[in-house]
């Protein structure tokens, strides 16, 4: 039995294969498509015979089928994972291609969403232009607010070129730039049926009339970030103790640790100054430069402040005059660029002189080091830290301190200690550098108590229970650093009599040390002029009259225990002595002596010899001076009783310099009465004799 086809059948059968192979044709995309809307005919014709002999030959044809191809849409974007130029942080103007192609078998449009929408850079990058066909008619994706359409005929491709700004921020890796957000279809992400709304970053075909929809697709390519040139200024500052007065040698470099080449700056673009890579440091507050000759060729100067940053600074070629008014130097380390990966310049020195007297503060220094990078931008960095490209560009010693707190955007100032020496002066108020009669260590504040010695003869005793008496001396810190300097008294250097008391006043309350062993303790810190401190000495009752007893007190200092200095706090018992004498002229009787055996009408010339008996003062001691010494003589003024016994004899009354000799003195003598007398000398210094003389004639 035959089974016979209608030709409808067919038709049918033949235009549902020729569909399926197109979309199959369509997966496969490196083939071509046939167009659409191409007809595709078909004629089968046939040869036959009926037996008869090779003349019974017939022919026929079957009827024509026809078929036309559907429109298929089909978008590929590449490359997929391709990769982008090197780039560095802060680069600019970097371009990227993509090549978008329409895949389908008709002309067809791709919409590019407004506004660059359809261009996904991530972080660390931005997208500042975006044309298609950038080197034909160029058509602007990112600067239109709207989307655009753009027509692509069947099998075409076009460029899609992608420009971006690197940001100064990005960190060494990699960023990712997408045309297209498609995430299916891995790894081509091409040709993908569009969803039904617009996603975020998409590029898709507009055909509405495409056998199988609107299609996406996706491509992506990877920059690479990597390290631009990397400025590291590094600065070896000596530890120290250096002594004051002497030289600081400093040694300072530049470093390259980024993966390009660290190229020379122009700190003054059409100026003088050439390019280099540079060191600029500035001179240490307490130290002056010094040493020009020894610096290197290029180096320049300026005396702008340093709140002016160094490049906007004046300088000049040539040292000023007067080098303690240079407040920076610029170093040329290298006047080519420096290569990548921690290639370092050569190292240049420089000195500075110490001239502060202050030892407490080291010197402190920082440097900075200035350079270009590979896109031009001048890049700086602070001594200090093995951080690179960290500096605020202005060294002017407001950076943290080494050992201190880090700053994000500056380096560390690295200290050279001072030697510190350690001194003191103590003695009088107000002069803690007086001089004794030997040494510093001998001067002294002579005071005497003026309770219990009246009515007392020479060699007695003080008839008061005590006596207190209350000294101000001072400290002078005459090394270079601060210090404290701890006050005892040396009872083994003294003179006190038993039974005596010495205290310090520590600030709040008199503290006893006469057992030498205890003690105040005062701070001076370094610069101050002098610091005063009390001292309370206090003498038993019945010590002998006329006499200095010492209290000795050291100060010791507490860095150096080697260095002390005394002084004396000098307590006397009274300070001026009267000496009576006698003479008798004539009138002695046989036998007799002149103080005894006297004979009336003789004549008696008296005399008073008054003397300082205290140390005397020069070289900033203090001594004690008796102002306005009125001395008596009063005949009728018991136990006196020559005003009855003598008569004056008159013009016989004198005051005397010294303890012989007739020089006047100043003492002014007074005839009271026949019967009294005064001489008042208005002033007896520490050590000075004078006498009163008078006559007087036995009646």
């Amino acid at each position: 039995m035959k089974t016979i086809y209608s030709s409808l059948r067919i038709k049918s059968i033949l235009h549902f294969a020729v569909i399926a192979a197109m979309l199959f044709g369509y997966t496969l995309q490196g083939f071509a498509q046939t167009a659409a809307g191409t007809p595709i005919r078909n004629t089968a014709s046939a040869t036959y015979g009926d037996g008869s002999g090779p003349a019974d030959e017939f022919s026929t044809v079957s009827n024509e089928v026809t078929v036309t191809v559907a429109r298929v849409a089909g978008l590929t974007i590449t490359p997929d994972a391709g990769s982008g130029p090197a780039v560095v942080p802060g680069q600019t103007g970097v371009t990227m291609d993509f090549t978008v192609t329409n895949t389908g078998n008709f002309d067809d449009n791709v919409v590019f969403l407004a506004s660059g929408g359809s261009i996904n850079a991530g972080a660390g990058a931005t997208v500042t232009a975006a044309v298609v066909d950038p080197t034909g008619t160029p058509v602007d994706i990112f600067g239109n607010a709207a989307d655009v359409s753009y027509p692509l005929n069947r099998g075409a491709s076009v460029t899609v070129r992608v420009t971006l700004s690197i940001s100064a921020a990005a960190t060494p890796g990699s960023i990712q730039v997408f045309l297209g957000d498609e995430s299916t279809n891995s790894p081509t992400f091409d040709n993908v049926a569009a969803g039904a709304s617009p996603s975020a970053n998409e590029v898709r075909t507009v055909s509405t009339g495409a056998l199988n929809g609107a299609r996406e697709a996706r491509g992506d390519r990877t920059l690479t970030v990597e390290n631009d040139a990397q400025i590291r200024a590094e600065l070896t500052a000596p530890a120290g103790p250096v002594a004051l007065g002497s030289d600081i040698t400093y040694s300072a470099r530049a470093c390259n640790t980024g993966a390009r080449p660290l190229d020379p700056v122009d700190p003054d673009g059409a100026g003088p100054i050439p390019a280099a890579v540079y060191i600029v440091a500035p001179i240490p507050a307490g130290t002056e430069l010094t040493n020009t000759a020894s610096l290197p060729a290029g180096t320049y100067y300026t005396t702008s402040p340093l709140s002016t940053a160094p490049f906007s600074a004046t300088w000049t070629a040539t040292p000023p005059g007067t080098l303690s008014s240079v407040t920076r130097i610029l170093l040329p380390v290298s006047s080519a660029a420096i290569a990548a990966g921690g290639a370092c310049s050569s190292s240049v020195t420089f000195d500075v002189t110490i001239t502060t007297n202050n030892a407490n503060t080291p010197i402190y220094e920082i440097v900075d080091g200035f350079g270009n990078n590979s896109i031009g931008s001048t890049i700086t960095d602070q001594s200090g830290d093995t951080v690179a490209n960290k500096g605020d560009g202005n060294a002017n010693f407001d950076e943290p301190l080494s050992g201190g707190t880090a700053s994000p955007t500056q380096g560390f100032q690295l200290p050279t200690l001072l030697t510190q020496v350690f001194d003191v002066l103590n003695g009088p108020d107000g002069a803690a550098n007086a001089v004794g009669p030997t040494d510093n260590n001998d001067d002294f504040t002579n005071k005497s108590v003026n309770t219990g010695i009246a009515g007392v003869a020479p060699g007695g005793v003080t008839t008061a229970p005590s006596n207190q008496v209350v000294y101000t001396n001072s400290l002078q810190n005459t090394g270079n650093a601060d210090d404290t300097f701890r006050l005892t008294y040396v009872p083994g250097s003294s003179s006190l009599p038993a039974g005596s008391t010495v205290e310090i006043f520590d600030g709040s309350s008199w503290v006893n040390v006469t057992n030498g062993t205890a003690f105040v303790d005062v701070s001076v810190p370094f610069g101050t002029a002098l610091v005063d401190y009390d001292v309370r000495v206090t003498l038993p009752g019945g010590v002998t009259v006329l006499t200095g007893y010492d209290a000795v007190i050291r100060a010791t200092s507490q860095n150096d225990n080697t260095k002390s200095n005394d002084t004396i706090d000098r307590l006397y018992t009274g300070f001026v002595r009267l000496d009576k004498a006698v003479v008798v002229s004539g009138g002695i009787a046989a036998g007799g002596t002149s103080d005894t055996d006297v004979l009336p009408g003789s004549t008696l010339t008296y005399t008073v010899a008054y003397t300082n008996i205290s140390t005397a003062a020069a070289g900033g001691n203090v001594g004690l001076t008796a102002v306005n010494l009125v001395i008596t003589e009063d005949g009728n003024a018991a136990p006196n009783n020559w005003g009855a016994t003598t008569t004056r004899v008159a013009g016989q009354e004198f005051d005397y310099l010294g303890s012989t000799g007739t020089t006047p003195g100043t003492g002014t003598v007074n005839v009271v009465s026949p019967t009294a007398y005064t001489d008042t000398i208005p002033s007896l210094a520490p050590g000075a004799v004078g006498r009163f003389v008078f006559t007087r004639s036995i009646n």
